[in-house]
């Protein structure tokens, strides 16, 4: 069913035989994460509690969905009224590239954090570097995910297929513990860091990051340039070196036909809080104000003018 709004009575009552206070109608508005795990559900979190704060009129709840693959299109549906997407999975969905059928109205409000790809296995595992992944088990994430779009691309250039492992599309939280336990060989996430899924694993493992070639990395930062490379400090997870890992920004999406007051004040209401979007979440710290004026995929009018205004 296509999902707009709930309206929920958060003020007055009715008294019977009479007329009470009038009530006040509050718009429940909802924003599409990611699996419980990974970084989505609690940055998605952190935007609803500053949402319900400071729009007028408005709360806003966090839901689990696929991930970022999922919600452009269930932004652009309106099953979902905000969303978290990766800064190139925007882009094809504006584009109307693969995965996607077609051109999807949808238009960011801000960058976020970054995402990375985490690549890991146990120490003293034989796997090294990406290519020792042939014919491993894979915890790759739910199939809806964006890991999947990173991960095609990482065996492109690396001349395999997805039929050159086994994949199980798992949860992160699922498929770190499925890693833990030893079902699989290798577990990634699409993810900011820490993230609790490998933060967990850690806690009873010692971890190690599947390295992937410099030269394969300078091939797919040179064909996708929404892409980055990363230095993931080694203290994060307890790593014996720092990794370099694939990364990318993440971004906050809404339909394109979002009235431009509305997306004014809730970019408005996170981007202007982001000290206290920070002390509630360590991957907000991460979020910078200019990578918003950079994105590859124009700012929705709204926001435009509020990130006008912070120059």
């Amino acid at each position: 069913m296509k999902h707009l709004f709930s309206t929920v009575l958060i003020a007055g009552t009715l008294v019977a035989g009479g007329v009470g206070s009038p009530a006040l109608a509050q718009e429940e508005l909802r924003i599409g994460t990611a699996s419980l795990g990974g970084a989505f559900y609690p940055v998605g979190q952190g935007i609803a509690n500053l949402v319900t704060e400071h729009v007028d009129g408005v709360s806003m709840v966090p839901v689990v969905t696929q991930g970022s693959v999922q919600n452009p299109r269930l932004v652009a549906s309106g099953e979902t009224d905000l969303g978290i997407t990766n800064a190139n999975l925007l882009y094809l969905a504006v584009n109307g590239e693969k995965p996607y059928p077609g051109v999807l109205d949808i238009a960011p409000l801000g960058a976020l954090h970054p995402s990375i790809l985490h690549i890991v296995t146990l120490d003293g595992s034989p796997i090294e570097t990406f290519a020792d992944l042939k014919g491993k088990r894979l915890a790759v994430g739910p199939a809806g995910g964006g890991t999947l779009s990173f991960l095609t691309r990482l065996l492109e250039v690396y001349g395999m297929s997805p039929d050159d492992i086994t994949p199980s599309f798992l949860s992160y939280s699922d498929g770190f513990s499925q890693l833990s336990d030893g079902n699989v060989d290798a577990a990634l996430a699409l993810s900011g860091y820490p993230t609790s899924a490998v933060m967990q694993t850690q806690a009873t493992n010692k971890l190690k990051f599947v390295s992937i070639a410099d030269d394969r990395l300078a091939e797919i930062l040179k064909t996708y340039p929404y892409y980055s490379k990363v230095t993931l400090p080694k203290d994060v997870y307890g790593l014996d070196e720092d990794a370099v890992v694939l990364g990318v920004n993440n971004v906050l999406i809404a339909p394109s036909s979002m009235d431009e007051e509305r997306a004014y004040a809730i970019t408005k209401a996170v981007y202007g809080h982001l000290d206290a979007f920070g002390e509630e979440n360590a991957n907000a710290k991460q979020i910078r104000l200019s990578d918003s004026l950079e994105l590859a995929v124009p700012l929705h009018p709204g926001a435009q003018r509020f990130f006008d205004e912070t120059k």
